[in-house]
């Protein structure tokens, strides 16, 4: 795969990272396939039982960044501009032993920060080659670069917003009485991708009591005349920064006044929740304003997750809006404000945008209209 990523760009997430791993005291970051790998070489790679790792040592560290790779596996590679980017590529072949060639090129580290995804089996295998070598996990590290997103990142993430609300727009094509959640599900996925997502991550079409479940995802159950539908839908762009955006439908029937009046509270705590987004306020914050209507209306306890989460080559990443995280927002972050009130056994409404910070404020990355929309 070629790196969409221009090699200057790449070349200072590897800088940064090395300097964010000696000021959390790590020696070497050791890399597998994953979003991590792909943040910071612009190919996520492949992760088998043979070890491709990225050995990245911390700034003013004596080893040179090196990428270890099985040789059957080097060739994916091959578009990744890893002479420019200093990275020195070490292949291997089965019969050798590639943690010890790991052990010899991180220079004698005292600490070494893991990939959080690197699979158990490569973990205790590293833990044998550094037996006297402290482990950590490497996402405190990462997490400083990959939750403030550059332009080229903030411009990707625009366009997978862009793209889900064309598929938002299409609903009435799906989403009839008479048709079951999976099939309604199926055509939304095919839409994801005539839209121009590289795949359909995750469909979610909960239907009359089964929206009152935050993370359903489709099932057999007949779509009827009167139900509230929530439908919660994303996926990666073939650049990989993903989509996450949530509306919710009524179908077929216009629906009760009381339904309406909990939408209302809904749609009031969502929007204060995206005005309430800038500098300097900090996560919990914003999840206490989405809150706060929600509370007042007496629904708290049908709000029963966080307000949001952080986006980009993962759907789920930092910065979470959620009480307890006084993290201090800075421009640059990108997450989703996505409050819901669930009725157990009745119905369920979500309102999903992804948002990203910006020098005053925030701009919303979702355009599509925020209202019970009937169908």
């Amino acid at each position: 795969m070629t790196a969409a990523v221009p090699t200057e760009l790449l070349a200072d997430r590897l800088r940064r990272a090395g300097e964010v791993a000696a000021a959390q005291d790590s020696d070497v970051l050791l890399i597998t396939p994953g979003t991590d790998l792909r943040y910071l070489l612009g190919h996520e790679g492949e992760s088998h039982e043979r070890l491709t790792c990225l050995v990245l040592p911390a700034a003013g560290h004596l080893a040179p960044p090196a990428l270890v790779v099985p040789k059957l596996e080097s060739p994916g590679f091959a578009g990744v501009p890893l002479e420019e980017l200093g990275v020195e590529v070490l292949t291997w072949t089965d019969g050798e032993d590639p943690y010890l060639l790991v052990s010899d090129l991180a220079g004698g580290p005292s600490r070494m920060a893991v990939a959080d995804g690197m699979p158990a089996r490569h973990v205790l295998r590293l833990r044998d080659a550094f037996p006297e070598v402290g482990q950590t996990l490497a996402d405190p590290i990462l997490r400083e670069l990959r939750m403030r997103k550059d332009a080229a990142e903030v411009a990707q993430l625009r366009e997978a917003g862009a793209a889900i609300d064309r598929v938002h727009a299409r609903m009435a094509e799906f989403l009839k009485p008479g048709r079951t959640e999976a099939q309604v599900g199926a055509d939304i996925a095919d839409a994801i991708l005539e839209e121009g997502h590289a795949a359909a991550a995750f469909v979610i079409v909960g239907s009359g009591p089964n929206g009152a479940s935050p993370h359903h995802d489709v099932s057999d159950r007949v779509i009827e005349s009167g139900d509230v539908v929530v439908i919660d839908i994303g996926g990666p762009l073939p650049g990989g920064y993903n989509s996450d955006s949530t509306r919710t439908y009524a179908v077929g029937a216009e629906p009760s006044a009381e339904i309406r009046d909990t939408y209302a509270v809904l749609q009031e705590a969502q929007d204060r929740a995206v005005r309430f987004v800038r500098p300097g306020v900090t996560a919990e914050q914003v999840d206490d304003a989405a809150r706060a209507p929600i509370e007042e209306a007496g629904f708290g306890a049908q709000f029963v997750h966080r307000t949001g989460h952080g986006i980009g080559l993962d759907v789920h990443e930092e910065p979470y809006i959620v009480g307890g995280n006084a993290l201090p927002l800075e421009p640059g972050m990108a997450f989703s404000i996505e409050p819901g009130i669930y009725h157990d056994g009745h119905w369920g409404a979500r309102i999903e945008d992804i948002v990203v910070v910006t020098e005053d404020g925030c701009e919303q990355l979702n355009k599509r209209p925020r209202d019970l929309v009937v169908l």
